[in-house]
């Protein structure tokens, strides 16, 4: 089964721009290397959503190209999409499900309602996997 990999100082990293950014939702770009089933997350990139919304996210295209700049800079490739969800559970929505048809790497919520992080690939349909 495929997976997460994410080290501990990167998931503070993560919960800590999420709580942060409340009410809004917060969002960021992970990259890394995919090893097997293992979506390994070398570098947290973390954006600003220019939505500023509590129920959306959008990562400006500029934060994108130098994301992606990033990213080539040191080798590695987008190994996830992080958003939070401030007042809601960590799975993913309806819009959620739609753009991780653009994006097919692990999506990860944070739920700012009971401090879940949680993990989904998009196959035939939206599957858990676990963060390690």
């Amino acid at each position: 089964m495929e997976s997460v990999v994410l080290a501990q100082k990167e998931k503070d990293k993560l919960v800590s721009h999420a709580i942060g950014e409340q009410p809004s939702e917060s969002c960021a770009m992970l990259f890394g290397k995919k090893v097997g089933d293992n979506w390994n997350v070398k570098e947290v990139f973390l954006t600003q959503n220019i939505d500023d919304s509590q129920t959306n996210f959008t990562i400006s295209p500029e934060e994108l190209l130098k994301g992606y700049q990033i990213a080539e800079k040191n080798q590695l490739e987008i190994v996830g999409i992080f958003h939070s969800h401030p007042n809601s559970d960590a799975t993913p929505s309806n819009t959620d499900k739609k753009f991780m048809q653009n994006n097919p790497v692990p999506w990860i919520i944070f739920s700012g309602v009971n401090n879940d992080l949680k993990a989904y690939l998009l196959d035939s349909d939206v599957i858990e996997i676990p963060i390690k």
